[in-house]
């Protein structure tokens, strides 16, 4: 269950440019900039807010000093609600068409996700508080592509549904530590990577730590697919501008690959059954010395892992998992609208931003010469030459609301062996072809 609390009191700049397909524009914005109160005042008022970032996460952290620095400004108190991924995930259309609905919320950005719950009318426009605030200015083209939605639900065109103040992407985490007692170095190419993987399973150590049944290997079965995809085909993935084939070259090459790891012990049959907490918790804990993963987990090493660790991205490959941080959004039932629209406002100050990259965050406005921590430089030096290379490919549950459960179910057939290749390649297109359906 969800912790909670309650709290009283009294540029990075991304360059990348994603060629989205335009589809059904969005309506006008409902009211205008001059009906927004930017300085609300929030006397025995309370703010429900709802995250699932840890506490420890750069996230995390910078989110807790933006509600202690929002209570002081507006005293309005803070309801925080921890959720986590999986409960926002699944109940989010229900929770949100109720009276529980909380006033701002963390929620993950996509058709299948922000944009299917702008197309019901569950999420408030709020471009009218964007242009109030300037958070436009703030935010480069590439992040507001998962902030605006057509009607349909589709990213990149219409109104503004939410606003995302942090980057994300995924790379490799690796224990440096064992690294250096096999004499192995940062691999540049996919065989030098299958050559480090191979060198650890003969030393007896499963290499990758991998979670089936949630996100983690769908991540790396896209990154696998995405080494020799061009942008033309994440754009017709991302938004059905032609269809998407499963048995072309890059989806049949990536899903072999992966079942050529389990084959050989690179990935652990039990990943089935372990879930993406388990997975980073394993890496944490040295017992696997690679972790494909976000950015996200990056606060959560540097706290907790007892090694040198160190990251990279996935060798040989121009484009990655990845795209702006979550959005905030606000449901359209909030009843604290201007309340809500200032606690935003207040993540994407100099001071919370700062924070944020400090603490292992891509910020998307934080002051450059503000960030002294190392590994957060390493972090963001990554995340800036993926970028600047046009290499933020979203992710792979992204097209339709059922895609991510389903991705998941056939990866876990495909480790345990109950499919062959072609089957889960079958089954995901099957899927895939059901779940976009109602966009094209």
């Amino acid at each position: 269950m969800g912790q909670r609390r309650i709290v009283t009191g009294s540029a990075l700049a991304l360059t990348a440019t994603l060629l989205l397909a335009a589809c059904s524009g969005g309506s006008d914005s409902a009211g205008s900039s001059e009906d927004i109160d930017t300085a609300p005042k929030g006397d025995g008022q309370t703010l429900t807010i709802w995250t699932y970032e840890s506490a420890d996460s750069a996230m995390g952290i910078a989110w807790d000093k933006a509600m202690e620095k929002f209570t002081a400004e507006t005293g309005a108190k803070v309801d925080f609600q921890l959720k986590s991924f999986e409960q926002i995930n699944q109940s989010a259309s229900q929770v949100l068409n109720s009276d529980s609905a909380p006033d701002v919320m963390e929620y993950n950005k996509g058709n299948a996700t922000s944009g299917l719950l702008s197309s019901q009318g569950l999420l408030t426009d709020i471009g009218p508080a964007v242009e109030a605030y300037g958070w436009g200015d703030k935010l480069s083209s590439t992040l507001q592509t998962t902030a605006k939605y057509s009607d349909a639900g589709v990213m990149g065109t219409g109104n503004w549904y939410g606003i995302p103040n942090y980057g994300e992407y995924v790379q490799v985490y690796y224990n440096k530590d064992l690294f250096e007692k096999y004499d192995l170095e940062v691999p540049t190419t996919l065989d030098e990577f299958t050559t480090v993987l191979q060198k650890f399973k003969d030393e007896g150590i499963t290499p990758l730590s991998e979670s089936a049944s949630e996100y983690p290997l769908g991540q790396l079965i896209y990154q696998l697919a995405l080494l020799n995809a061009d942008r033309q085909w994440v754009t017709d993935y991302q938004t059905y501008t032609a269809p998407a084939d499963f048995h072309d070259a890059n989806w049949t090459a990536a899903a072999t690959t992966v079942k050529e790891w389990v084959d050989k012990g690179y990935i652990s049959k039990n990943a089935t059954g372990i879930k993406a907490q388990d997975a980073g918790d394993a890496f944490t804990a040295g017992t696997n010395p690679i972790f494909f993963s976000g950015s996200w987990w990056h606060g959560t090493f540097e706290k907790d892992a007892k090694f040198d660790w160190g990251t990279f991205l996935f060798p040989g490959a121009t484009m990655s998992p990845g795209s702006s941080g979550n959005l905030w959004v606000v449901p359209e039932k909030s009843d604290a609208k201007d309340l809500a629209y200032k606690f935003i406002d207040i993540t994407m100050s100099p001071e919370i931003q700062n924070l944020l990259g400090n603490n292992g965050g891509v910020p998307v406005a934080a002051e450059d010469d503000a960030i002294t921590d190392e590994k957060s430089k390493e972090l963001i030096t990554n995340f800036n030459k993926l970028s600047e290379q046009d290499g933020l490919a979203f992710y792979p549950d992204w097209p339709a609301p059922s895609f991510y459960a389903d991705l998941n179910s056939s990866l876990q057939e495909l480790v345990n062996g109950t499919k062959t290749v072609d089957q889960v390649l079958d089954q995901m297109q099957a899927d895939y072809d059901k779940g976009t359906e109602e966009y094209k």
